[in-house]
């Protein structure tokens, strides 16, 4: 059933604690060491490669902190969003060994 209200914007609730704002979710602060990484290595078009950390947790300014330093340390570009960071050409040794001396402990090359 959907939850949208097809009575105009009219609603009527007799709990008290009734919200028509949905709650915006916080995203925990999972630490470094308990974060489950896996490391990518994706075609695009024209055969074109890309590093792709996938699993992240957390707020999106870590995120893209995060990404901004594993593109500095790669000197390639990219982008981050979603749990997930692309960075342009195959830079996976350099990516595990960055994560690792992070913090990152459960972290591992994925896919064929």
């Amino acid at each position: 059933m959907s939850k949208k209200n097809t009575f105009g914007g009219f609603v009527f609730s007799t709990d008290p604690n009734f919200r028509t704002e949905p709650e915006e979710d916080a995203t925990e602060e999972i630490p470094n060491a308990n974060q489950a990484l896996r490391i990518w290595l994706e075609r695009g078009k024209g055969g074109k490669e890309s590093t792709v950390v996938k699993g992240f947790i957390g707020p999106d300014d870590r995120l893209s902190e995060l990404a901004r330093m594993l593109k500095n340390k790669c000197a390639a570009g990219g982008n981050a969003k979603d749990g997930i960071i692309i960075i342009q050409g195959d830079h996976r040794e350099k990516v595990l060994k960055l994560l690792l001396e992070l913090g990152y402990k459960n972290v591992k090359k994925a896919g064929g």
